[in-house]
């Protein structure tokens, strides 16, 4: 994929230069702005439409995805993330990752986005995700978005990690993890809810803001017309 990153670190835009016949996979409604490219859902799994239902029903996100074809050479395509935030690429082949709900922002076209299922545990308990998390095969460039920066922490057999859930934005595939209540009755004691227990040996990337927290916020001065 050819890129640049374009705007100030908080609210950026991505444009893509690509040659006729070329083609990536994006986050349906990112288009921004395109000339010579021609754009043509998909459903989301790149394994068929019972895949793609579960995932929509499960995580909440749309079923769709969408193809992005050039139809001449030096054709242009700018596509924006949904929340202000940072975009990073990952580098997939080696190194395969799980992916939270919203993460996803484009992909190579050598690059899947499966549904993979989760434990039922994970299921019942997690805030995103449902039951099934979306992991990449393949190799190639993957471009995530995240409310606000992004940084990586290490996870080591002797030292588990324990993050908030709605911080979580992509791990490792070989990765472990647990999903489970941070503290108390549903965290009421400490004000968090459910929170990542990952074990092993590999990384995860976060978030540093958390939208669900930022939407309780805003709550407060909403009118509920009443």
């Amino acid at each position: 994929m050819r890129y640049q990153v374009l705007g100030d670190s908080d609210t950026p835009i991505v444009e893509f230069r690509m040659n006729a016949g070329e083609s990536l996979m994006i986050e349906r409604g990112s288009m921004a702005y395109m000339y010579g490219i021609d754009l043509q859902g998909k459903l989301n799994s790149h394994g068929g439409l019972l895949g793609a239902i579960g995932r929509s029903i499960a995580g909440g996100e749309s079923m769709f995805i969408t193809q992005a074809n050039a139809t001449m050479d030096d054709a242009v395509l700018g596509i924006a993330p949904a929340v202000p935030g940072q975009i990073s690429k990952l580098s997939v082949g080696q190194r395969q990752y799980r992916l939270n709900t919203g993460a996803f922002l484009a992909c190579a076209p050598s690059v899947t986005y499966n549904i993979v299922a989760q434990k039922l545990s994970r299921a019942i308990f997690g805030g995103t995700g449902g039951l099934f998390v979306m992991e990449t095969s393949g190799s190639g460039d993957i471009l995530i978005n995240s409310f606000g920066s992004l940084i990586t922490l290490d996870v080591t057999p002797d030292k588990p990690l324990v993050i908030d859930n709605d911080h979580v934005v992509a791990w490792d595939a070989g990765l472990d993890y647990k999903i489970e209540i941070a503290s108390g009755m549903f965290g009421f004691t400490t004000g968090e809810g459910l929170v990542n227990r990952f074990m092993g040996s590999g990384q995860v990337i976060i978030q540093t803001r958390n939208i669900r927290s930022l939407a309780g916020e805003l709550s407060k001065y909403i009118s509920s017309g009443n």
